[in-house]
């Protein structure tokens, strides 16, 4: 006989049991309800692009974490690496069909080789929605309401959106003279939560031959502090006689208002002119959101405007915006603040398979509790009714349905609610098999 092998996953990837799979569907489909709700419509591409159609779209360090190869001869290719570039490409392949301005979601695996982390993997879920084909400021506003409502759908109360735009960090590198070099400078400033500002105006002179007073006063901008009034009121003399500067500080006014008006909370916007994103493509407003329980592990919904992507593919203007779900990340914070019920199943109810030569009555139970919409799984094998309590208690159910040959002559069942234990029998004429199941699953207030 051959050796065995090893059963092992590679480093930065990961199996997922039942019980970290259940909450994550759960997230996903929560995603789509509420993209859905705004217009976004589904796509899907390839996990694999060619490889020119990947590098140089988002910064070099993008660049060195792609996973690539020649696939059959001489044609390089790539696992993509988030799912806007390939969004570009897709925009300008099917654009006369779809028709502008377009609007997308979509949630699917992306691939980066870097260093594995608390809550970042090689391979992880991104979910995305863009609106694609139009300037107009009002599709910046709606992403903002997007996040807003997703978070909030997603049962999050105390969480901040950080709001900055490019054209104000490109104001104030025109007037430092600094335009031609913004990618490295900007690459430098958004580092700057991770390695301070000492080291990331090192790397400024290193990497753009900013001086230490050009660095100085791009730090000064990414340093301000206070109220949303307060830094609108502070940048203001940074980007004068910019018009960049000074078209981006109207936007984030504009932003704020619009959004105080359809109803977000003023405490969930935070003007932060520090964040510059990292990706090379974005040229306007950009979002980044945090929990306020758990900052540190980072921004877990990122995106922005990015109006000339596209323009790689096409000579067509394709003008985009649209922001990301961080789905692992988001996954991770919420384990970290215990949010995530322990289950292994789906189905909340569990109907006990008590008598063996009663098997098509339990069958029409469990087909009855699945008519009226509640999830119901049958124990497959006529065991004890103690080890498929035990069975049912392990894997999370919420209800256990028990009939004997007594209670099922009588046209009785048994409801234990596994949370509480307490039992309640009900008769299986009428309703009351939907209702009592419909009480201890969606308790009023």
């Amino acid at each position: 006989m051959a050796d065995r092998i090893e059963p092992r996953t590679l480093k930065g990837f990961r199996d997922y049991l039942p019980e970290a799979m259940i909450p994550r569907e759960r997230l996903i489909e929560t995603a789509k309800r509420v993209y859905r709700s705004y217009g976004f419509s589904p796509i899907d591409t390839p996990a694999l692009e060619y490889l020119e159609i990947l590098t140089g779209k988002g910064s070099e360090e993008t660049d060195k974490q792609l996973y690539k190869f020649q696939d059959h001869g001489d044609r390089w290719v790539g696992l993509r690496f988030d799912l806007t570039v390939p969004l570009a490409r897709f925009a300008a392949q099917h654009i006369n069909v779809l028709g502008t301005p377009w609007k997308r979601y979509h949630i699917a695996a992306v691939w980066r080789g870097e260093n594995t982390q608390a809550g970042r993997f090689r391979e992880f879920m991104q979910c995305d929605f863009d609106t694609i084909g139009t300037l107009s400021p009002a599709a910046d506003i709606e992403t903002v309401l997007v996040i807003n409502d997703l978070f909030t759908a997603l049962g999050f109360d105390d969480f901040t959106i950080r709001l900055n735009n490019r054209l104000l960090l490109n104001g104030l590198l025109e007037k430092l003279d600094l335009a031609d070099r913004s990618v490295p400078v900007l690459r430098a400033l958004d580092k700057l939560a991770k390695i301070g500002a000492e080291k990331v105006a090192e790397e400024m002179a290193t990497t753009a031959g900013a001086t230490s007073e050009q660095s100085a006063a791009v730090l000064k901008l990414a340093g301000l502090a206070g109220s949303n009034d307060d830094v609108l009121r502070q940048v203001a003399p940074l980007v004068e006689g910019s018009p960049k500067g000074q078209e981006g500080l109207q936007k984030l006014r504009d932003m704020l208002a619009a959004a105080a008006a359809a109803g977000v909370p003023e405490r969930r916007l935070k003007l932060d002119v520090s964040i510059a994103r990292g990706l090379d493509y974005y040229t306007g407003v950009i979002y980044e959101t945090f929990l306020n329980a758990l900052p540190k592990i980072g921004s877990v919904c990122s995106g922005g405007r990015y109006d000339n992507l596209a323009g790689l593919y096409t000579k067509q203007e394709l003008p985009g915006v649209g922001a990301s779900l961080g789905l692992d990340r988001l996954l991770e914070a919420m384990n970290q603040l215990n949010l995530i019920e322990k289950v292994s199943t789906p189905a909340p109810v569990f109907c006990v398979y008590f008598v063996e030569s009663r098997l098509h009555d339990y069958l029409k139970l469990a087909a009855r509790v699945r008519a009226a919409g509640i999830g119901c799984e049958l124990f497959p094998e006529a065991k004890k009714i103690g080890k498929q309590l035990q069975y049912a208690d392990r894997r999370g159910f919420r209800v256990a349905l028990v009939a004997g040959d007594d209670e099922l002559a009588a046209g009785n069942v048994q409801i234990k609610n596994l949370q509480s234990g307490e039992s309640t029998a009900v008769s299986l004429s009428g309703d009351a098999l939907e209702s009592t199941l419909a009480s201890i699953l969606n308790p009023t207030p």
